[in-house]
């Protein structure tokens, strides 16, 4: 039924040896309990008994005892060579019957003692009955634990098979999302660990065949161009001018495949950049530092560069360079398609979700339609590979963050790019 990993194996084992012993021990401190309040009530009634005698008065003293008392009950006087302790009490047992005796001082003088003995074979049976019948409820108990340990650990480990199941039957065609509202409220972090997980692999699945085309496309374009001048320039004898012109259109192209395979090798970076040793960082001071880097090269276009952070700190773990990238290419496609004269503006705020990141320009705008994260997309006539949103977004996805592209709707032409860092592993620092 179980194997030697089994959580539940492991679980329903524990539960049942931390039970029965709970129920061992609270049955022996009950038993003893009782045992000693009987015990200690018989020896309270022998030193009464023995208090009467001493002091001359009726072995009852002045209650009126009724005939079962009588029963059992024997008196002596005993003598001792040396003094003996003041009192002593114990516990014997002859043919089979139980009595205790009770040793008391009655002269001192003549070291003369009161040995009172009662019979207790009733009481001693009437506790071995109480011991028998808490051993029958133990075990009844334990049978009870066993079945509750075993509905209880079934129950306990039913969203994790629930889980283990979903995750077993699915494959790089086939994923579903796992809805976190119907886990219990410990699994829910799980739950949403593995949609994430589950989303970065449907955009790895959903961009890897256009990743693919898209770059033997872009390689067989240049390649075909070098080859058709070449194959033009060998048809018949030319002039060296001509020789040279043509070895210059043939470096122009490989340049331009030269820039195509360092955006590819780029996404390989990226993939390693995922691995890097996550660090505690400011945002703000991330994205200041980066507005100032930005600020020459606006001017030296002839834009403007303005910014605008809220609040004054944001504290966040998370892989640095995967960060610099997305803002990096946020501003770079925003200065590109901004004309001259006009502004980009980078902003952060908070909002529910954590630190809201915004660059805003005043371009063309874009196709909404489109998906602009694909790789080898481009928009308007502006020079690139089209490589620069698909890392982007690939770097949101391992930052856990959102990313988005929308035209503006304060009614001026623009885009606006932004990218919503969670603050769940996040912390704001408080203003200055």
């Amino acid at each position: 039924m179980f194997s030697q990993r089994s959580i539940r194996q492991r679980f329903l084992i524990q539960l049942i040896i931390a039970s029965a012993s709970l129920i061992f021990i609270f049955s022996s401190l009950l038993y003893f309990y009782i045992e000693k309040s009987i015990i200690d009530e018989k020896y309270q009634e022998l030193l009464v008994y023995a208090q009467n005698t001493a002091s001359n008065q009726s072995v009852y003293g002045s209650e009126v005892p009724t005939p079962d008392v009588y029963l059992g009950l024997s008196i002596e006087i005993m003598y001792l060579n040396k003094e003996h302790i003041d009192l002593d009490f114990y516990e014997t047992t002859k043919d089979k019957k139980a009595y205790l005796t009770l040793l008391y001082p009655f002269n001192f003088d003549e070291l003369s003692y009161l040995k009172i003995t009662k019979e207790i074979s009733a009481t001693r049976k009437l506790l071995d009955q109480i011991l028998n019948y808490i051993f029958i409820i133990n075990i009844a108990g334990f049978l009870l634990v066993v079945l509750y340990a075993i509905g209880l650990s079934k129950m306990l480990v039913a969203p994790v098979k629930t889980l283990s199941n979903k995750l077993s039957n699915m494959n790089e065609h086939l994923m579903r999302p796992i809805v976190v509202e119907e886990l219990p409220e410990e699994f829910e972090p799980l739950g949403a660990t593995i949609n994430h997980l589950i989303a970065r692999i449907q955009n790895f699945v959903k961009y890897q065949k256009e990743l693919f085309i898209g770059t033997a496309h872009e390689l067989k374009t240049p390649l075909a161009v070098i080859k058709l001048k070449n194959q033009v320039t060998l048809i018949k004898k030319r002039s060296a001018e001509e020789y040279i012109d043509a070895l210059k259109v043939t470096n122009k192209t490989v340049d331009e495949m030269n820039v195509i395979v360092s955006n590819i090798l780029n996404i390989g970076r990226q993939e390693a950049a995922q691995l890097e040793q996550p660090r505690e960082v400011d945002v703000i001071e991330f994205l200041k530092q980066k507005a100032n880097d930005f600020h020459l090269l606006a001017e030296n276009e002839g834009k403007n560069l303005t910014m605008h952070f809220e609040p004054d700190g944001f504290m966040a773990i998370l892989q640095v360079s995967l960060l610099n990238q997305i803002v990096q290419n946020f501003l770079q496609n925003a200065l590109k398609f901004t004309p001259k004269e006009r502004s980009v503006h980078l902003k952060s705020s908070l909002n529910s979700y954590g630190l809201l990141i915004e660059v805003i320009d005043e371009g063309c705008g874009i196709d909404e339609s489109s998906d602009l994260f694909a790789p080898f997309k481009r928009e308007g006539n502006k020079p690139g590979v089209g490589l620069g949103l698909f890392l982007a977004k690939s770097a949101a996805d391992a930052l856990g963050a959102k990313i988005s592209i929308k035209n503006r709707t304060d009614g001026a032409n623009g885009t606006v790019a932004s990218l919503n860092l969670n603050s769940k592993l996040s912390c704001i620092l408080p203003g200055k």
